[in-house]
């Protein structure tokens, strides 16, 4: 089995066992491969552990549903994702998120940790890895993994509003981020989601697409309205935000992108707003 597919066929275990008490060993086991070879790949590809994905999976989950079902108690919301106690769950739901789930209900919802899917649709070369991981992986499967991200609601909203501009961001200089620490990396997605939504208006959708890139689908046809939300949001370039005592700075590129007067196909709008990523940054 090639790396990729040893990804894909993961994602799509997790994905269907987020509610059961599944193991690493339990994901390996249906993956036909050892646990130290599928470890080492997603330390590689995600650069979490298999059990830390599984968690933030949980708690992508458990967020949407404590934002969209505010009269629920937050411990039917624990039990449905394996957690005995408010207790445990909270802990679990703020090294995620930050703060709390009763202060969750209060924001706006941000789709931080989307779904990973096979990592085939973004046109990458890959090389070759070696299978026991004794081999350094090539960047190019790091590269392709990092962006398939499933961007299927992103897709449905956008068929249905039909032509409405799109504004593009990557975050500046993120692997410096994340050399001061992983806290500091998530804080930092954390904040660009933040200055997006700030930026937006009522009816606009901040997504994820990619390790960090996000896009913004605005409610409008009017590309100098896009270009209004980008504007606002380069204005807060520089700006820091607080991470264990330290300011980080953090620095995005934004960009606005359409695809208007034809029907565009998933993998075709995908690859769309990666492209105008990367001409921005160029």
């Amino acid at each position: 089995m090639s790396n990729l597919d040893l990804l894909a066929d993961s994602f799509e275990y997790i994905e269907a066992h987020l509610r059961d008490n599944i193991r690493t060993d339990d994901i390996a086991a249906a993956c036909h491969c050892s646990r130290s070879a599928l470890e080492k790949l997603f330390l590689y590809v995600n650069k979490i552990s298999v059990h830390d994905y599984i968690v933030r999976r949980r708690m992508m989950l458990a967020a949407r549903r404590i934002n969209r079902n505010p009269e629920e108690s937050i411990l039917d919301v624990a039990l449905e994702y394996g957690y005995s106690s408010n207790e445990a769950f909270t802990r679990a739901f703020r090294k995620v998120w930050y703060c709390n789930p009763s202060e969750f209900r209060k924001k706006r919802f941000m789709e931080l940790f989307p779904k990973l899917k096979r990592p085939m649709e973004y046109p990458y070369r890959i090389s070759s890895c070696a299978e026991d991981g004794a081999k350094a992986m090539k960047g190019d499967l790091y590269s392709m993994a990092r962006k398939s991200v499933d961007i299927s609601e992103l897709y449905d909203f956008f068929t249905e509003r039909k032509d409405c501009c799109f504004v593009c961001c990557d975050i500046e200089k993120m692997m410096s981020i994340n050399e001061i620490s992983r806290k500091a990396g998530e804080l930092g997605i954390i904040e660009t989601v933040r200055r997006m939504q700030e930026a937006a208006g009522d009816e606009d959708v901040v997504f994820r697409i990619g390790g960090d890139e996000f896009c913004i689908l605005t409610n409008s046809q009017d590309e100098e309205y896009a270009k209004t939300v980008a504007d606002k949001i380069l204005r807060h370039n520089g700006e820091t935000y607080e991470c264990d005592g330290r300011d980080v700075p953090l620095t995005l590129w934004a960009t606005v992108t359409g695809f208007n007067g034809r029907h565009i196909r998933y993998n075709e709008l995908f690859v769309g707003l990666h492209t105008a990523i990367e001409n921005c940054k160029a």
